[in-house]
Order: structure tokens, then C-alpha cells, then sequence
């Protein structure tokens, strides 16, 4: 990868600033499933963003990535784009178009947003692109539910979110 967020470590930060987890089993961006993506996720207030290279055991037709996978990393940084609002919601609703097969063995870049932010739900679009040529691969909508107060609690405990103060960013990898 020849990009600038190559060269640092994934960074997240919500409406709140920087944040990190404990290591987990997530399939798309926990660090200890083994069969899963791994997803270096960085996330802001604004969007969240994973640049990879998906390998061949994540294929569907012959060099192609699984459409399942494509939809895994869009939930995931739609999912993300939430996360850095500030809160947490769950997937209620993911609209993906396929627009080129995506190539195995070739970098990718998926992005996602938030459109519209509310109490109980909020609505994201993302989209997929050509590492190399930026051309959209997929795109997406998705509806994520609000997680009640109380369970949001109860999740950030069991992943062990924990805020980074504002003067230390060495936690997430970052330069000064």
C-alpha cells in the first residue's frame, strides 16, 4: 500500500476523542479469530476506513472476492462510521450493489459514513474501491439500530474500551 495511513497505525476516535478495545474474536476486525479479516479499522466523528488485500480463501468464483465477505467488510465500516458518533448500534438493515467483481490478491478500500444520526437509529451509505485506481467496486446503505444505554455500557466493559487521554497517542500508534 503506498497510501499515508499506510505508514501509521490504525487510529480511532469518536465525537469524544481517541479510544482503543481489547483484543477480541470479532470475525471482520478482532485481532484473535484466526479465519477472520483482521480488518485494520481506523475510525473518526467523520467516517471509518480499512484498506486490505483480501486473500484467496475469501473467494467466491475463481480471483473473485465472496459477495458475503464484500458485505461483511461494508457492515463493518458502516458499523465503524457509527462507533466514531460516539455511540453504538446494531445492523437492522444492509443494501449492497455490486458494481465490478472484486479481484482477490488486489488492494481494495472500503469506506463508510453516516447520512442521518438520531436516538434510536442511524442511516450510513458506504462503498468499496479499486485500491490502485479508486474506481467503485460496491456500494451500500445500511440502517444500525441505537443500543439502550445500559447495554452500550455492558458492551464497552466486555471489550474493554477504554479512552486514551488526549496527550498520549503512542496507545494507538501514532506519531507526534
Amino acid at each position: 500500500m503506498t497510501s499515508e495511513l499506510a505508514i501509521t497505525a490504525p487510529s480511532r476516535r469518536d465525537a469524544q476523542g481517541a479510544f482503543t478495545f481489547e483484543p477480541h474474536h470479532c470475525f471482520a476486525c478482532g485481532e484473535l479469530n484466526e479465519h477472520g479479516l483482521h480488518l485494520q479499522l481506523h475510525v473518526n466523528p467523520e467516517h471509518a476506513w480499512a484498506e486490505l488485500t483480501l486473500d484467496p480463501e475469501f473467494q467466491g468464483w475463481d480471483a473473485v472476492a465472496h459477495g458475503g465477505i464484500v458485505c461483511t467488510i461494508l457492515d463493518e465500516v458502516m458499523a465503524w462510521s457509527v462507533i466514531g458518533r460516539g455511540t453504538w448500534g446494531v445492523t437492522a438493515r444492509l443494501n449492497i450493489a455490486f458494481r465490478r467483481p472484486i479481484a482477490t490478491g488486489r488492494p481494495i478500500r472500503a469506506e463508510g459514513w453516516v447520512v442521518e444520526l438520531n436516538r434510536r437509529a442511524s442511516r450510513t451509505a458506504g462503498h468499496v474501491l479499486d485500491g490502485e485506481t479508486r474506481e467503485v467496486l460496491a456500494t451500500a446503505e445500511g440502517t444500525f439500530m441505537a443500543l439502550p444505554n445500559d447495554q452500550l455500557a455492558r458492551l464497552q466493559a466486555r471489550y474493554g474500551m477504554r479512552r486514551i487521554p488526549a496527550d498520549d497517542t503512542t496507545e494507538l500508534g501514532e506519531r507526534r
